[in-house]
């Protein structure tokens, strides 16, 4: 009977572990502060428009993002000044740019894989991917688990010929209209017309698909040479997506949320 109670307490004990392998662990913080370098991008040029998508629900998931704290564009102080240089080129020709994305945390790319995975949600499907089967978005590229927007030199924007006209907010529940749609039938946005909506999930959004033709591509190559005139390097499967060719964090991907504390701590 001793020995039946010495074996149960051993077991006890083994399976309790020691304090030193079931103390609790410091967590790496979800909220550090960004680089010294990340700026809101409205505090170096006020003049370019914002239309932060993923901090609203008129997005390809159909809801707001998951660290999209404030409708803010946070870059690298280098991305900034060298998009504000294009800007006021623009402005001499009577045009604006238009963000709609910029610094992306990490955990917001891992939001995109989780709702990638899950297909049953195609809630958006009309607008932003009718001809794109939710299951191939991975093979296709349109869905990766990381992302050159969380090094904070890269930014999705499009132009928008100025004055710039008032266009009517998103709904949740209204009536979706196929992103390459022609421009006066899919979803009011003030940009000129670049053939696509933004975030479209289609081979017509790639920047010199041979279907894009007219005042559409002369319309991508403004917004193109703008760019690459302040060293942005352009992506060919979205006429929206630019990289700042020379950036500083080409290795780092950051996960402070889109949030003014913490790029100025309070």
């Amino acid at each position: 009977m001793t020995r039946i109670l010495v074996v149960f307490a051993v077991l006890l004990v083994a399976a309790a572990g020691s304090p030193a392998t079931t103390e609790a662990q410091p967590a790496t913080p979800r909220n550090p502060t960004a680089p010294a370098d990340f700026v809101v991008l409205s505090d170096i040029d006020s003049t370019i428009l914002h239309d932060i998508r993923y901090a609203t629900p008129h997005n390809f998931t159909g809801e707001p993002v998951a660290g999209y704290t404030e409708p803010l564009c946070i870059l690298t102080r280098a991305a900034a000044d060298a998009l504000s240089r294009a800007q006021r080129l623009l402005l001499t020709q009577g045009y604006s740019l238009k963000v709609y994305d910029c610094y992306r945390p990490q955990r917001a790319v891992d939001y995109f894989v989780s709702w990638a995975q899950d297909i049953p949600d195609q809630r958006m499907k009309a607008e932003f991917y009718p001809r794109v089967d939710k299951t191939t978005l991975f093979a296709d590229g349109y869905i990766a688990d990381k992302s050159g927007h969380s090094r904070g030199s890269t930014v999705d924007l499009t132009v928008v010929r100025l004055p710039a006209a008032t266009t009517a907010p998103y709904v949740v529940g209204q009536p979706l209209v196929d992103c390459a749609a022609p421009q006066p039938v899919r979803f009011p946005d003030n940009s000129i017309d670049m053939g696509t909506g933004f975030d479209c999930f289609d081979t017509l959004s790639h920047t010199f698909d041979p279907r894009v033709q007219g005042a559409q591509l002369s319309n991508r190559l403004l917004l193109k040479d703008a760019l690459e005139a302040q060293g942005f390097e352009f992506y060919d499967s979205e006429w929206w997506h630019f990289t700042l060719a020379d950036e500083p964090y080409p290795d780092t991907f950051f996960d402070v949320p889109v949030d003014r504390a913490a790029v100025h701590p309070r």
